[in-house]
């Protein structure tokens, strides 16, 4: 296993490896999905099918991670899940029939529920131990273990096409990886809730919810427990928050491309140009974002961002032609890079019910918003379609006036130089 003296570099490192395996696992049977198609003999509308089930298995997951993460904590659920998402790949590779397969999928959907709120929790808990911002490049580290099993997935078909020795060579590349670094995991999730003066522009509405957060808080042990817990006003902002966010992330990338060739009116060489400026930008801005979080706070970042990405695509929707939407998509890029990783950390330190329930709504607003965007496209245009996401964007900068955004006290020059879980608030 890594040594590493230094206990934030070494917590960094694992938890990475948590984000980069998600990334990587999902991108590797995705990535063969036309093989998939054509051993099952499925149909577009089978394979559509597919990719929902991992969608519900997501949103399945919802009200069974809570109680998990309050029963094995957030390390234990995450290497438990990706040792599921492993073996996943190896049963794939040997599917029967396709409603086997559904069923595997849905599962795999399930186990990435869990693992994407326990590797969140586990960076959260990271951020206020140790008072740095390292959640967007988090964010980043996923993205980069999607490009990777793409790249292995192109490197693998030079020499085969069996779907055994990809996913087995791919799973064994994820385990080596997780066993690697698991023992730098946070060895028991830490008190991520936010101090109670720390808050972005605090209203008077936003002081009482946060009032009668604490008073639920405070009730006597002695009375009984509640069977259905209401999410808090402030935690359904940020599930809307985090829906607007995936249905703006998710639409571009499947319908950037399509704008450009029919609306556009773009070549087919530069079409593609569509996708990868977006993904392009919001890698780059997540390598970045987090230093950007520790000067003006996630607060900030993400109001400001998303306007830019609404206030950009609008312009270059109304502007038309190639060079305007290219411009256009790269707002949307750099703009919305930040806003779930800002929210995946506001909603960790709200506790593991709301960290579930911001999680599933993310899933629901990446399966529900490329369809609407084609509803809309198909009633009227798809530059009304791509205003709509234009739409979602300002409504992320809305959502996010109303959440409470605690901020990390800038990272010094070494670790041990800051007092792990010092808070303050914005300004």
């Amino acid at each position: 296993m890594f040594r590493m003296h230094d206990p934030f570099r070494r917590a960094q490192l694992a938890i990475a490896a948590l984000f980069l395996f998600l990334g990587f696992q999902y991108a590797t049977w995705v990535s063969r999905l036309p093989t998939l198609k054509t051993h099952l003999d499925l149909s577009a509308a089978q394979v559509g099918l597919l990719l929902m089930a991992g969608g519900a298995g997501a949103v399945i997951s919802f009200p069974l991670v809570p109680p998990a993460m309050k029963r094995l904590g957030s390390r234990l659920l995450s290497l438990l899940s990706a040792l599921v998402l492993g073996l996943i790949l190896l049963v794939l590779a040997v599917l029967p029939n396709y409603p086997v397969t559904l069923l595997v999928i849905c599962l795999d959907g399930v186990a990435v529920g869990f693992l994407n709120v326990a590797m969140n929790a586990q960076g959260a808990a990271l951020e206020v131990e140790y008072g740095r911002t390292v959640m967007a490049r988090f964010h980043a580290t996923f993205s980069a273990g999607s490009l990777s099993a793409a790249l292995l997935a192109v490197g693998v078909n030079l020499f085969t096409s069996s779907l055994a020795v990809h996913f087995t060579a791919a799973a064994l590349l994820l385990l080596l990886a997780v066993g690697l670094t698991q023992s730098g995991l946070l060895p028991q999730d830490q008190q991520v809730e936010s101090a109670p003066d720390a808050t972005l522009n605090s209203t008077p509405e936003q002081e009482a919810d946060s009032a009668s957060e604490q008073a639920e808080q405070t009730e006597p042990a002695e009375r009984p427990k509640r069977r259905l817990v209401l999410p808090t006003r402030v935690t359904i902002w940020m599930g809307l928050a985090m829906v607007f966010g995936t249905v703006t992330e998710g639409a571009m990338n499947d319908w950037s491309s399509l704008y450009l060739k029919d609306i556009a009116e773009a070549g087919p060489r530069v079409t593609p140009l569509g996708i990868a400026v977006v993904s392009g930008m919001m890698v780059l801005a997540r390598i970045f974002a987090d230093g950007w979080r520790a000067r003006w706070g996630d607060g900030r970042i993400v109001v400001a961002g998303s306007a830019l990405a609404g206030a950009g695509l609008a312009v270059a929707l109304v502007a038309g032609g190639v060079f305007p939407a290219l411009l256009g998509f790269a707002c949307v890029g750099l703009g919305v890079a930040a806003v779930t990783p800002c929210v995946y950390v506001a909603a960790a330190r709200q506790g593991p019910d709301a960290l579930a329930l911001v999680a599933a709504m993310g899933t629901i607003g990446l399966l529900a918003g490329p369809p609407v965007i084609g509803f809309i496209a198909s009633g009227s245009s798809l530059t009304w379609g791509m205003g709509a996401i234009a739409v979602s964007a300002v409504l992320v900068s809305l959502c996010a006036t109303r959440i409470r955004w605690p901020a990390l006290v800038p990272a010094q020059p070494t670790p041990a130089a800051q007092p792990p879980g010092t808070l303050t608030a914005d300004r």
